[in-house]
């Protein structure tokens, strides 16, 4: 997969892409990632990327030419879905990063200031998405989250392609516990069915600490979960609300 992130600070991206698993993926092949400086497209004798909004109001707004030129540019050895980072996209989840991950390339689109003009936006960017109810400075740590949450679906990235099955959001219930050598620490004991080597009861523990957990936290994914009956069983016996 090939990913292009355009922004302003493309020095920001290379600790991280440079670091665990992003390098991996990237020196194995697997993703290509290159960092496009929108600012390098303005046609401004400062390199001045924004300006001030039309009807007034606080905060500048980066205009339409550098961004029409950077992402005409980039696409033509990127022919890929744009996306901006942006709080007024639909949030990132499981479902969109795995969709992601099945692209042959992204192109991200990392605005700054107030925004951008809504010219690109209706001209040039496929999707908008946002990662939480909060407004940052810039796109920029949005588009790594993206990239680290639809990488490790792309093959080979994370290892064993049953990786995520058990993973937080796969079914729509949050992970379970996770424990790991010495079985006592500091008087704190790792819970006996674990160390029972008796998979099925060891499978019953973790699918009811897993309705435990995500009733207790974000009883709200219950509603889309994939219950079984057995899980309807065991959310009645740990006291919650059967779904209907």
């Amino acid at each position: 997969m090939k990913i292009s992130i355009l922004t302003l600070f493309p020095e920001v991206f290379a600790p991280y892409l440079g670091s665990s698993i992003a390098a991996r993926a990237i020196e194995s092949g697997r993703l290509s990632v290159e960092t496009v400086n929108i600012r390098e497209y303005s046609t401004d004798k400062h390199r001045r990327v924004d300006d001030y909004p039309f009807g007034g109001g606080a905060g500048m707004v980066m205009g339409p030419q550098s961004l029409f030129d950077a992402i005409r540019d980039v696409k033509k050895r990127n022919p890929a879905k744009v996306v901006y980072l942006s709080p007024c996209g639909k949030t990132l989840d499981n479902h969109i990063a795995r969709s992601y991950a099945d692209e042959d390339g992204l192109i991200l689109l990392c605005g700054h200031y107030e925004g951008v003009d809504q010219r690109v936006l209706d001209e040039l960017v496929d999707e908008e998405i946002s990662i939480g109810d909060y407004v940052l400075t810039g796109g920029e740590l949005p588009a790594m989250v993206l990239v680290d949450a639809m990488m490790r679906f792309i093959p080979g990235v994370v290892g064993s392609e049953n990786v995520h099955e058990e993973e937080s959001f796969e079914d729509g219930l949050l992970e379970y516990p996770q424990y790991t050598r010495p079985a006592n620490f500091e008087g704190h004991e790792v819970p006996e069915v674990l160390l029972s080597g008796h998979h099925a009861n060891i499978r019953k523990w973790r699918r009811q600490k897993q309705l435990e957990i995500t009733q207790s936290r974000r009883p709200d994914l219950l509603n889309d979960a994939k219950l079984t009956k057995e899980d309807q069983k065991l959310l009645r016996k740990i006291g919650a609300k059967t779904i209907e």
